[in-house]
């Protein structure tokens, strides 16, 4: 099965199927590797590509951790009867919630500031990793929910986008 994603806005085409994937970027070049993928806990898989070993950790809020780097991943499954409208095409506000527990290293935005997509909004320190909150589209800062140093568990809103 090919399923259209969007990664932190990206859009790319994706197929794993019979122990082999295949990723292609819009406007790049594609790659085809064999894979195997295990379950190593709740909602955590082991993926092994090329020799490489790969942590992913589905975070939710469609968030995924691959070894630390988290990036927010969008799957829209072309059998689906409606079509689905990626962060960048939504109207209404937006929130950027925490991927995991952690503490705000830095607040990058205020309130009332004009944002570009993909602009960093705030930095979060979670498993010793700093991990920079992006904005999903082009907008206003309607609020900021939290200070630097506060801590957050995961869910939490960050910042909201109109």
């Amino acid at each position: 099965m090919k399923y259209e994603i969007v990664i932190d806005g990206k859009a790319a085409t994706l197929s794993a199927e019979n122990g082999r994937f295949e990723f292609s970027p819009e406007g790049g070049d594609g790659i085809q590797h064999p894979y195997s993928m295990i379950p190593a806990g709740d909602a955590i898989w082991s993926i092994l590509i090329e020799g490489r070993s790969y942590a992913v950790t589905l975070l939710g809020g469609g968030d995924v951790s691959v070894n630390g780097r988290v990036f927010h991943v969008e799957v829209l499954d072309p059998r689906g009867l409606r079509g689905r409208r990626t962060a960048a095409e939504s109207s209404g506000p937006q929130s950027v919630t925490a991927p995991m527990p952690g503490r705000v290293l830095r607040v990058l935005v205020e309130a009332g500031q004009d944002v570009e997509a993909g602009q960093g909004l705030i930095v979060v320190e979670a498993m010793k990793m700093q991990n920079e909150m992006k904005s999903p589209r082009a907008g206003r800062v309607a609020s900021v929910k939290v200070e630097g140093g506060a801590t957050v568990s995961a869910g939490d809103i960050l910042v909201v986008i109109e």
